[in-house]
């Protein structure tokens, strides 16, 4: 066959790091039979050159070398050629995600599914032992996602533990995130939630403006980190006075929950991350979802009412077939009640600035759980498992969870059920719980790696 790639990476990740992965991915497709043609070097952006490079493909095979949005593969599945994608791991050595492919590959995937579009997809590394045999499955398309549905549950009706949950949605959810996108009416006709849209200047003018005293609070709160002082002076004031702002708009605003648009402009406008500040009011039960994921935030208070217990919105990072083992992480903003170790601060691994949380997640029973659109309707899609006593996998807040139907099978059913980048994780086992919540509400249920 004649097999047209589209290497894709981002410049915020290891570039050095990517481009070495990247050699090695193209040299496992060149011992292959196939004739290889597009770009060999790192599409950092949309390229309409790279298209045309590929057209009269027999197979469009999508290099997902680092993190990337959605956008681009979107575009290029309107080549209307068959279409697959290749992400890879990386070593669990205690600091930055440094390629971050696995959440390109979640997002593609959830994107490719609400688009009506059938994919392949491998997570592999380019150098193992079996990558041949591998990439003959995936070129052979026998390496499919297929659809799932989800069943009907045959729990007892629990009433949605949330009524007239009122959000603010500040500042829009980044192109390509089709994980984070939602309409009003839906919501509200679902689950009775009332979205205030905003933008992100007035938060940031409110925060600047605050007297001293108002913050003082959220500083006690960080001088308990025991290297605070490692922190740039003006970053950690910013950031801080982000969380001052934030329980601020939400007591005047009689606001649960936040979606919040926390890159790039916290950092390229603001100066300061509100991944710290989310952790504060994530510990304080007032969930802060990320990257402007309105149903995440929704998905957090609903599994904290189960809970009665502080949540963590997580990226499913890493999956490990042989150790049988996931990694969820996100850069620094899990509740710090959710460790049993000491929480140290730290810096945005890519924009490098404060305030950020750094620890582990302790061992325990966990559910993840996420009210979902994947394919266009909603359903509840949930895993269980156990976080183990791991040494930290990344920087950021990270643990190592040993899923109840195997990694390999959740992996399958990452793929297969559309499942959005974004879950809550909470301490404890929630599936007759939420399998009621499903039942109250009609909708059908995924347990991951069931089927």
């Amino acid at each position: 066959m004649k097999i047209g790639i589209l290497p894709l990476g981002r410049p915020t990740f290891d570039v050095p790091f990517a481009e070495e992965m990247l050699r090695s991915m193209l040299q496992a497709l060149d011992a292959t039979d196939h004739e290889i043609i597009g770009s060999r070097e790192l599409l950092m952006e949309a390229s309409s050159e790279a298209l045309e490079q590929v057209k009269g493909a027999d197979l469009l095979l999508i290099l997902q070398v680092t993190f990337t949005d959605a956008v681009f593969v979107v575009e290029a599945a309107k080549l209307h050629i068959p279409i697959a994608i290749w992400a890879i791991p990386e070593p669990r050595l205690g600091g930055r995600l440094r390629l971050n492919a696995f959440c390109g590959l979640n997002l593609a995937s959830h994107a490719l599914g609400v688009n009506d579009i059938g994919f392949g997809w491998l997570f592999a590394d380019p150098n193992s032992a079996a990558i041949q045999n591998e990439l003959a499955e995936l070129l052979g398309g026998e390496r499919q996602a297929i659809a799932m549905a989800g069943t009907p549950s045959n729990a007892a009706q629990q009433k949605l533990p949330i009524s007239n949950l009122k959000i603010a949605r500040i500042g829009e959810h980044p192109a390509g995130f089709d994980t984070c996108a939602y309409d009003k009416k839906s919501l509200k006709a679902l689950t009775g939630a009332e979205v205030t849209e905003m933008t992100l200047e007035p938060l940031f003018e409110a925060a600047k403006a605050l007297p001293a005293d108002t913050v003082a609070p959220y500083e006690a709160r960080a001088a308990e980190l025991p290297n605070l002082k490692e922190m740039d002076v003006g970053e950690l004031n910013r950031s801080l006075r982000l969380a001052a702002a934030l329980d601020k708009l939400r007591q005047d605003g009689g606001y649960d929950a936040f979606a919040l648009r926390c890159w790039p402009e916290t950092f390229t406008e603001y100066g300061g991350a509100i991944c710290g500040p989310a952790s504060m009011l994530n510990e304080a039960r007032v969930p802060c979802a990320c990257e402007a994921d309105v149903y995440g935030a929704v998905t957090q208070a609903i599994l904290q009412k189960v809970a009665d217990a502080p949540v963590f919105l997580a990226d499913l990072v890493d999956m490990d077939i042989e150790d049988n083992t996931g990694v969820v992480w996100h850069c620094g903003q899990a509740p710090v009640s959710m460790t049993d170790d000491v929480p140290m601060a730290t810096v945005h691994t890519n924009r490098k600035q404060a305030l950020l949380y750094e620890f582990t997640l302790k061992p325990g029973r966990v559910t993840f759980f996420r009210l979902s659109q994947a394919f266009g309707e909603p359903k509840i899609i949930f895993a269980r498992g156990e976080m183990l006593k791991r040494d930290m996998a990344f920087t950021g807040t990270s643990g190592v969870v040993r899923f109840d139907h195997g990694a390999k099978a959740v992996l399958r059913d990452v793929m297969n059920s559309g499942l959005e980048h974004h879950m809550a994780l909470a301490y404890g086992d929630f599936e007759d719980d939420l399998k009621g919540i499903a039942a109250g509400m009609g909708l059908l249920v995924i347990e991951l790696g069931q089927q």
